[in-house]
């Protein structure tokens, strides 16, 4: 066997030596031994553990695929994200100081995608290993909330019942602020026998809703999620921020970001995740392309107390971007792009007369790609904070402002 000097690490959190070869589970500085095979080493042992080397603290790390990072210390995970966000602005030539990170604690994962299959044996419900399609059990996950932990085992009966050995069901689970939200996708066509014994199944877990390739079956009350003083039942699989921890931080931090605005414009809406808390203090147009989020923000909005005007239109925003004549009727814009970021919008927004723009991303790379573009129209970062929802994984989200000069 040869030995490697773990350089660094790459994007998605595998260590790779000066050869150029990904060894997955190493830290930078470390010495490993094993055997080039395909690009990798292949079966590597740790000669020299790196000073930032923890026992990871869940039993299933080496196996599940959900969690790259446990292997490393909490310090350790920080710097490394804070410093992808840094080396992501800095090839777009963007130098700018980082607020401190904010990371969501272990058990606050609310929003879980399990995959189910039918076996010969019986069924098998759990997430896909590390870079492949098996499926790994995960009844001690320690990444999601007690409440989804505590009906994982019973998901297999949802196998059971609506399985099927040629492919995988996809189960999402969600907390919500009134029980477990449950969507299956990839399952069997519902049949009479199969809505009685999803009926029961319902009962047996207590939750608050069950859908059905789509289609909403049953439940004990509304799934709620709570959005400032609004109320929200989503829609079913459907998007919201993986925390409790993270989306407060994330409100916070947009309310800061266009703070003294009176009418705001929340590009990429979602089912109102800024727009609800932002109308206490401010009138907000929702752009989302999906139209059932827009439906659950504004049947949110009309029930609770208090707000602000708040109006929706169902537009996609990569095809159709709001123009700059169009958000020349607003005081500042949030922006909450999907991974691809939102270059056609965000040259909008650098033609308009926009003076304040409150940005998320969960992606450093178009992130910095779009702030460019609006540092090249005259904005300026004001502030930009690391937002950590996704514990012991290589995703960060980031939360900035930016101001017109």
């Amino acid at each position: 066997m040869d030995q490697f000097e773990i350089m660094r690490l790459g994007h998605i959190g595998d260590g790779i030596t000066a050869q150029g070869l990904f060894v997955p589970n190493t830290l930078p500085g470390e010495i490993v031994e094993g055997t080039e095979e395909n690009g990798r080493v292949q079966g590597a042992r740790i000669v020299t553990p790196s000073a930032d080397r923890v026992r990871p603290a869940c039993r299933h790390a080496k196996s599940c695929g959900g969690c790259a990072m446990q292997h490393a210390s909490d310090d350790f995970v920080a710097r490394w994200k804070a410093g992808f966000v840094e080396a992501a602005l800095k090839n777009q030539g963007i130098s700018v100081d980082l607020g401190p990170i904010s990371t969501s604690p272990e058990r606050s994962r609310r929003r879980a995608v399990f995959h189910g299959r039918r076996t010969k044996k019986g069924t098998m419900v759990g997430l896909h290993a590390r870079a492949s399609d098996s499926l790994v059990e995960v009844p001690d996950c320690i990444l999601m909330v007690p409440e989804i932990m505590e009906a994982y085992a019973g998901l297999n009966r949802l196998v059971e019942i609506g399985g099927s050995r040629r492919g995988e069901m996809d189960i999402t689970v969600i907390s919500t602020d009134t029980g477990l939200d449950i969507s299956v996708a990839n399952g069997k066509p519902l049949d009479l026998d199969m809505q009685v014994e999803l009926g029961r199944f319902v009962r047996d877990l207590s939750l608050s809703r069950l859908s059905w390739n789509g289609e909403a079956l049953a439940g004990e009350a509304q799934p709620y999620l709570t959005f400032g003083k609004a109320r929200v039942v989503p829609s079913p699989g459907a998007f919201l921020q993986a925390t409790a921890e993270g989306q407060a931080v994330l409100i916070a931090l947009m309310r800061k970001a266009v703070a003294g605005a009176d009418r705001v414009i929340d590009l990429f809406s979602g089912s109102g995740t800024f727009s609800l808390p932002i109308s206490e203090h401010a009138e907000v147009h929702a752009v989302e392309g999906v139209s059932d989020m827009l439906e659950a923000l504004m049947k949110g909005w009309r029930q609770a107390p208090g707000l602000k005007a708040v109006t929706v239109e169902t537009r996609d925003l990569y095809r159709q971007p709001v123009r700059d004549d169009e958000l020349n009727a607003f005081d500042a814009a949030i922006i909450d792009p999907p991974r691809p970021g939102a270059l056609a919008q965000c040259g909008e927004i650098a033609k308009s007369h926009l003076k304040t723009v409150g940005f998320v991303s969960c992606n450093p790379i178009t992130f910095a790609r779009d702030a460019k573009l609006l540092i090249e129209a005259g904005f300026e970062i004001d502030w930009i904070v690391p937002v950590d929802q996704f514990r012991w994984s290589p995703h960060v989200e980031i939360a900035a402002c930016f101001k017109r000069a």
